[in-house]
């Protein structure tokens, strides 16, 4: 059974599975599916086009899965995904996709603060944690386990790479490479999120390696490619490297150095 409120307002047409709570002056549009145990707080509004995984939760105020805010955009229907336990917090907005990609996808096990926004055609991976009064633009990608802090702004088109942390305020123009720790205006690599890695059950010869990298390619002599082609000639490079180097290497803005 699930339990919705009697002010909620919920289409006859909507898919609502098993054990759903939908709060008080909730909105539930015709083209929305919710998934088993998701929980809809009070005043949340899930547009046409919005999935919600299953025991995610939207908090009140927050807007999924309304149009994108792209002047081509003319009514065709895109999605707006919602991962599986995923936690979107207060007045966080997720809009749905353009014909570009036809969806906007958050990941499994997020937590989007308040305040937040999630553009069109925006993918974000599992795991992920976008703080506060973060903005992301159009077609920005998050990959797994990267964290954003409070009043982050990422440019359309960049990409967030895995484990990266990125500091409060601090604005991303570029791609960040995977595993490193952004701060400074403008933007620039502090050093390896080794915190952050190390929670995740790296080891520590793993963690050597990766700050090895980073300390020839991005805090040596080197230009980008210089200092890919020196690590190359010194050292046999583990998964973790190659993943670095195919994350620099497929990058259309260039990675923040």
């Amino acid at each position: 059974m699930s339990m919705i409120h009697p002010t909620a307002v919920v289409s006859a047409k909507a898919t609502i599975g098993n054990s759903v709570k939908i709060g008080a002056f909730a909105v539930i549009e015709d083209d929305v599916i919710i998934n088993d145990g998701a929980d809809i707080r009070t005043h949340a509004v899930i547009c046409n086009g919005s999935r919600i995984g299953a025991d995610a939760a939207i908090y009140p105020g927050a807007v999924i899965g309304a149009e994108p805010q792209d002047l081509k955009y003319k009514g065709e229907p895109t999605l707006a995904i919602i991962g599986e336990r995923t936690v979107i917090r207060e007045c966080a907005t997720v809009n749905r996709g353009t014909l570009y990609s036809g969806e906007a996808r958050v990941g499994n096990d997020c937590l989007i603060m308040a305040y937040s926004h999630i553009a069109h055609d925006c993918i974000v991976g599992n795991n992920v944690i976008i703080s506060n009064v973060s903005q992301l633009a159009g077609h920005v990608i998050i990959d797994d386990w990267a964290i954003l802090g409070g009043m982050v702004k990422v440019v359309q088109f960049c990409r967030i790479g895995k484990h990266s942390m990125i500091g409060a305020g601090v604005k991303i123009t570029k791609d960040v490479p995977e595993y490193a720790l952004v701060g400074r205006d403008p933007a620039r690599i502090e050093s390896i999120n080794k915190i952050g890695i190390r929670r995740r059950g790296f080891s520590n010869e793993t963690i050597d390696e990766i700050e090895k990298f980073f300390d020839t390619v991005f805090f040596g002599k080197f230009n980008t490619s210089e200092g890919i082609a020196e690590y190359l000639r010194q050292n046999e490079p583990i998964k973790e490297i190659q993943d670095l180097i195919e994350f620099i290497g497929s990058s259309k803005k260039g990675v923040i150095r």
